[in-house]
């Protein structure tokens, strides 16, 4: 049973690898206000995952909670390929937010590379979100 088990996590971790090279490159596709937008809405997501009973299932029907792995990262990744920005991006950051906690302390070596890939591409995010114009506020406060 633990070779199974060890051959079911080595398929995962590849299909979410080649997963995270689509959702990787179309993050990088997006213009600075679709990634604000992106980083706002894979907040919302980690958030609302992290309040259900098992944040890895997030997004999977609840008669199939007792899966290894939900449903959620094969919804997001559906609508991630959609011709429609807005369905794209929810989709992208349910993939996102259900992949950080489906690989978040997995007792399977495959599973860490896909771990540090979203945190890497998350803090990416997060630094090219445009932040709030301070430097005018301070410059009119100090005009004064």
């Amino acid at each position: 049973m633990h070779i199974v088990t060890r051959l079911i996590a080595l398929t995962r971790g590849y299909q979410l690898g080649r997963q995270f090279t689509f959702i990787e490159r179309s993050v990088r596709s997006l213009s600075p206000s679709a990634r604000a937008k992106l980083d706002l809405l894979i907040k919302t997501e980690i958030s609302r995952a992290e309040q259900c009973e098992f944040p890895h299932l997030y997004g999977t029907p609840p008669d199939q909670r007792y899966i290894a792995w939900g449903q959620g990262t094969a919804t997001g990744f559906t609508r991630a390929q959609s011709d429609n920005q807005e369905v794209r991006l929810i989709g992208m950051a349910l993939w996102l937010a259900v992949v950080l906690h489906e690989t978040r302390d997995s007792p399977f070596p495959n599973m860490q590379p896909q771990h540090r890939n979203v945190l890497r591409l998350l803090r990416e995010l997060k630094e090219s979100a445009p932040r709030k114009i301070r430097t005018g506020q301070r410059i009119a406060a100090n005009a004064t």
